[in-house]
């Protein structure tokens, strides 16, 4: 695990997305790139969505939605901000915060180093090494740093890192972001922390695009202590959640969709791990899968990665490039985790792309 000083993305592409690899002439292809579940938004939320339309001449109101976020947290209403997908939170948080000493846990997603970045703040990385499984070591993190962000389970490498690690983070003084974008996709929600009020400094970042597929509504939510919420509240423009999007979210809190969602959870593990399971019978030819993995996608390393990836769009599968994280390399995909017929039949076709067994 080392610390690196960085003004600039070197040669990462911080604002590569996995959507880049299905749009346009990827369009067609089996999404194994993206990490929204498959099959969402379901009927009953598209329905309640589209309810919602009716109310359009209004201006938005979040009072309603906040309060239900506030209570499926048991957490006071003070102590949540609503936002425009949580991508608006990393920008917020760029911009309202006075920082002085930014330090970001990679791999993980690039967009808060982007946000950080494009706000005019030097950034330091702590790099997570393959050896130790990209897990946490607090002690790496420079003891002054003010601004700290992990995500937990992290993209791209699925990791689920303890909580007690994370709030050794913690602090007084410094701010510490924990993204838990896919904590929902995790059964039992193990090692959260949203909720929490009893460490210093902690902001947590939820997003309901991942479990609901809501990415083109934008909506997710910020858990702060009180005074960094209005923080970040004075840096929002008016009315910056949609009356659809609030509708949302206050459906996607319910008793009933937790109770879905956990479901979904649980059956997106089975799925992770015959996915695992059939990557690792690629191991003789040098395939290797980050474990344990908790996330609805797992990271993976295998030789001449980025002509594997070439070769599975050619047979109608995308994955994600995995070189833009830093601290990783050319030698790193993301594979999302999908039903069991779309993982037999992308097992098959990475067969073909590796060169080995009969196919």
């Amino acid at each position: 695990m080392r610390t690196e000083d960085t003004w600039g993305a070197g040669p990462h592409d911080l604002r590569h997305h996995g959507d880049a690899e299905v749009r346009d002439d990827g369009a067609a292809l089996a999404d194994l790139a993206v990490n929204v579940r498959s099959g969402t938004p379901p009927a009953w939320l598209r329905e309640v969505i589209a309810a919602s339309l009716d109310g359009l001449a209004a201006y938005p109101d979040g009072r309603s939605a906040r309060a239900a976020v506030a209570a499926r947290h048991a957490v006071p209403v003070e102590r949540v901000l609503l936002t425009s997908g949580a991508a608006e939170a990393f920008v917020l948080l760029a911009r309202a915060l006075k920082v002085r000493r930014a330090v970001v846990v990679h791999p993980q997603f690039t967009e808060p180093e982007a946000a950080l970045r494009d706000a005019g703040h030097a950034v330091e990385r702590v790099l997570l090494r393959e050896a130790d499984g990209f897990r946490l070591d607090p002690d790496a993190v420079p003891d002054d740093a003010d601004l700290v962000v992990i995500g937990n389970p992290t993209n791209p490498t699925s990791v689920l890192h303890p909580a007690a690690s994370i709030v050794r983070l913690a602090r007084p003084g410094r701010t510490l972001v924990v993204d838990e974008a896919f904590m929902d996709a995790v059964p039992g929600e193990r090692e959260a922390l949203a909720g929490r009020t009893d460490v210093p400094g902690l902001v947590v970042l939820r997003s309901l695009t991942k479990t609901w597929g809501l990415a083109g509504l934008r909506v997710g939510y910020v858990l702060a202590p009180p005074e960094t919420v209005r923080e970040l509240a004075l840096a929002q423009p008016l009315w910056p959640v949609s009356t659809p999007a609030l509708v949302a979210a206050e459906a996607c809190v319910s008793a009933a969709a937790l109770a879905e969602a956990a479901g979904a959870a649980g059956r997106l593990a089975a799925d992770r791990e015959h996915l695992v399971a059939g990557l690792d019978g690629f191991a003789g030819a040098g395939v290797r899968v980050v474990g344990p993995a908790a996330a609805p996608f797992v990271l993976v390393r295998m030789p001449s990665a980025e002509a594997v990836r070439g070769r599975l769009r050619r047979l109608g599968y995308a994955v994600r490039r995995g070189d833009t994280f830093p601290g990783l390399g050319e030698g790193w995909v993301r594979v999302a985790v999908r039903d069991r017929g779309t993982v037999d039949g992308f097992l098959t076709a990475l067969e073909r792309a590796l060169g080995v067994g009969g196919g």
